[in-house]
């Protein structure tokens, strides 16, 4: 098993660690309904999804 032969710096590791930071994630609006949705995902205000409703959406009432 291979194992360092000589200790990495600090500055070697964080600027290693500098690109591990967590970004947002993606929407895309949806192309039937416009409302926000995140990718490759059935749209949860009208059910669309590939130019075909798969999911029928029930108003739940509080």
């Amino acid at each position: 098993m291979a194992v360092p032969k000589r200790r990495k710096s600090r500055s070697k590791r964080d600027s290693r660690r500098a690109n591990h930071k967590i970004s947002a994630p993606a929407y895309n609006d949806c192309s039937n309904c416009g409302a926000p949705k995140l990718p490759h995902r059935i749209c949860g205000e009208c059910g669309w999804y590939k130019d075909r409703y798969v999911l029928e959406v029930v108003e739940v009432e509080v």
